[in-house]
């Protein structure tokens, strides 16, 4: 089964949040060496927000239903770059009108 793809425009302006693995080692004098966790030790999560109307919404809840927080899909995030996330918490909100707003977290994933 293909990879799929998840194209829906988010909304942008909230903060990614970059974090390196490192494993760390500390001498006597002050010295300390530390080094990569591993040959992907660069996580990185991505808070995305989609707003639309309930019908829409739904068919975006069904991609993440069929990735049931494990799968990984094609995503580019803001910088560029597509890459393979996960998204393990969507949350709608209904914001009134018809419409409603889903907040997501999108996480890096690899490849074994």
């Amino acid at each position: 089964m293909a990879i799929e793809t998840f194209t829906w425009p988010t909304e942008r302006g909230e903060a990614a949040e970059i974090q390196y693995r490192t494993r760390e080692a500390r001498f006597a004098g002050g010295y300390r060496q530390v080094v990569g966790d591993g040959p992907n030790n660069r996580e990185d999560r991505y808070p995305v927000t989609l707003t639309g109307s309930a019908a829409e919404l739904r068919t975006i809840l069904a991609f993440f239903d069929r990735h049931a927080g494990a799968k990984a899909f094609l995503w580019t995030p803001p910088l560029g770059g597509t890459g393979l996330f996960t998204c393990a918490d969507p949350r709608p909100t209904p914001i009134g009108a018809g419409l409603f707003k889903l907040s997501a977290t999108f996480a890096r994933a690899f490849h074994p």
